[in-house]
């Protein structure tokens, strides 16, 4: 019984450590949350996975939004993403911000999608993340206050 416990008691130490340092670890770039801070990857393509960080600490992007793309049936070109970023994206800017996107002089947008596979998986999700063109790195969130 006492070894049942024993094993109990390190699974809820490790789960419960990597809950409290989520935000400091490496990890897939799709399973990004709204007001997660991370560095943008400087590559350019297939983006796997991206490093957290506490927003309170250096970073260069902020989560602002997260949704799918519907009424899409087969893999979307990049107009088709442009597009749904223009319209859905920008005003979740201003609505997580405060920040109009159109107007501010070092705000700026990006923003990841599935790759081809992923997306016949069934991965449609598009997450917009904003950055400051100014610096490369930010410390604190953009999210505005409530």
């Amino acid at each position: 019984m006492g070894s049942i416990l024993l094993r109990i008691g390190i699974i809820a130490a490790i789960a419960g450590g990597f809950w409290i340092f989520r935000d400091q670890l490496t990890g897939n770039a799709g399973d990004l949350a709204i007001g997660d801070c991370f560095d943008v990857p400087e590559a350019q393509g297939d983006i796997k996975d991206v490093q957290h960080h506490p927003c309170s600490e250096l970073h260069s992007g902020e989560v602002i939004f997260v949704g799918d793309l519907t009424g899409q049936t087969t893999y979307p070109s990049e107009d088709v993403i442009e597009d749904f970023v223009f319209n859905t994206c920008v005003p979740a800017y201003q609505a997580y911000s405060g920040v109009d996107l159109m107007t501010a002089e070092d705000a700026d947008l990006g923003w990841f999608w599935a790759d081809e596979e992923g997306w016949n998986d069934g991965n449609h999700s598009v997450i917009c993340y904003g950055t400051n063109k100014a610096v490369t790195k930010t410390q604190g969130s953009i999210k505005k206050a409530a």
